[in-house]
């Protein structure tokens, strides 16, 4: 038995192609918001905006994206500057191996090709850190590269645009919103348009109760005129988040604290970080943080009282953190898990970069 032949995506009509780019171009024109990266076409600052702002909200990484720039005019200041101190500036915004990269992407930048940026996508794509959303970004908007993007805001644009009725988790969906993105994008003004897409999926094309009323290409919208818009983008179903519990010790010496670094490869990778672990099944917490500050520092650590009871939430998991305040009770401590560790005076803390779940417990210290 054979099965029956799948239908192919109709072609893009040409006509309601050239509607969406006149119309967003000039809504864009019109409406685009006054943002610190877009009053210049400099790689450098678009460049560190479009890394900052992934998995980040503009309001919350503007202030971040200006005290950067501040502090790092320039990729060849990024470059010259130690990795702790752009950690230091990222603190808060997670997603650290965003930092990292971009850091050591000023380096590749700065030392090996001359303080010459890449000009292409393609190019682009060769640095640590930057995918095809990211180089497409970049190289629109600097260098006019008439390339697309997809972000989670352009997923739904499009998503609705077109009323995509499959999973955007699915790889077929994402070939073809990359393909619809590619046919968008126009020789002229492909920055501004592609900023455009993103804008309209930030301010109009919203999650919940997208304001259709104002958006400036409701007429060529097809879930518009179907009456679909609450149901787009489809999203597969999400896992329940896991949760673990954690206890960290606040191991404290003549007014000092122990703090250790973390490998910089993997999870809060360079950050410092107060040592400890998670509880296994059928452990009391003080037996958890005697064996796991047994592993990670190599003493026998004396356990006090309850310092701070902190949660937090990952993109993928959420944790609870039990501080206790702590004492060696033998042995001198050594970098087992981590790649350093310091005695440091709380008066000295906003010098380190941390986790931001170690951030929420400083001051109960």
């Amino acid at each position: 038995m054979h099965k029956a032949a799948q239908p192919s995506q109709a072609p893009i009509d040409t006509p309601a192609v050239r509607r969406i780019r006149r119309a967003l171009l000039a809504w864009y024109t019109r409406s685009a918001r006054d943002l610190p990266w877009r009053r210049t076409r400099h790689p450098y600052p678009v460049w560190v905006a479009e890394i900052m702002l992934q998995q980040t909200r503009i309001d919350q990484g503007t202030p971040y994206f200006e005290r950067f720039m501040e502090a790092f005019p320039t990729v060849e200041a990024l470059a010259s500057a130690p990795e702790d101190a752009v950690l230091k500036l990222w603190e808060g915004l997670g997603y650290y191996a965003r930092a990292r990269n971009l850091h050591r992407a000023a380096r590749l930048v700065a030392h090996e090709r001359g303080g010459q940026f890449p000009e292409t996508a393609d190019d682009w794509q060769t640095l640590p850190g930057i995918g095809r959303y990211t180089a497409g970004a970049i190289a629109s908007i600097a260098f006019h590269e008439a390339v697309p993007v997809l972000d989670g805001n352009v997923k739904r644009v499009l998503s609705r645009l077109f009323d995509i009725a499959t999973s955007i988790g699915q790889a077929a969906t994402e070939r073809r919103l990359w393909a619809l993105a590619e046919a968008l994008v126009p020789a002229r003004r492909p920055g501004d348009f592609n900023q455009a897409l993103m804008e309209l999926g930030a301010i109009v094309c919203t999650p919940k109760s997208p304001s259709c009323t104002i958006c400036p290409v409701r007429g060529v919208c097809k879930a518009f005129v179907r009456g679909t818009q609450a149901e787009r983008p489809v999203r597969g179903k999400k896992p329940a988040a896991p949760h673990h519990e954690l206890v960290v010790a606040a191991i404290e010496k003549n007014g000092r604290f122990l703090l250790g670094k973390r490998p910089p490869s993997g999870l809060l990778g360079g950050l410092w970080e107060f040592p400890g672990g998670q509880v296994e099944a059928g452990e009391t917490h003080e037996q958890a943080l005697k064996r796991v500050i047994r592993g990670e520092l190599g003493v026998e650590l004396r356990v006090g009282g309850l310092a701070a009871v902190v949660n937090h939430a990952y993109s993928h998991f959420k944790v609870t953190l039990n501080v206790y305040r702590c004492s060696i009770a033998s042995g001198s401590p050594r970098p087992v898990t981590h790649t350093g560790l310091k005695w440091v005076p709380r008066a000295w803390f906003g010098r380190y970069a941390f986790p931001k779940a170690n951030l929420k417990f400083l001051k109960a210290l």
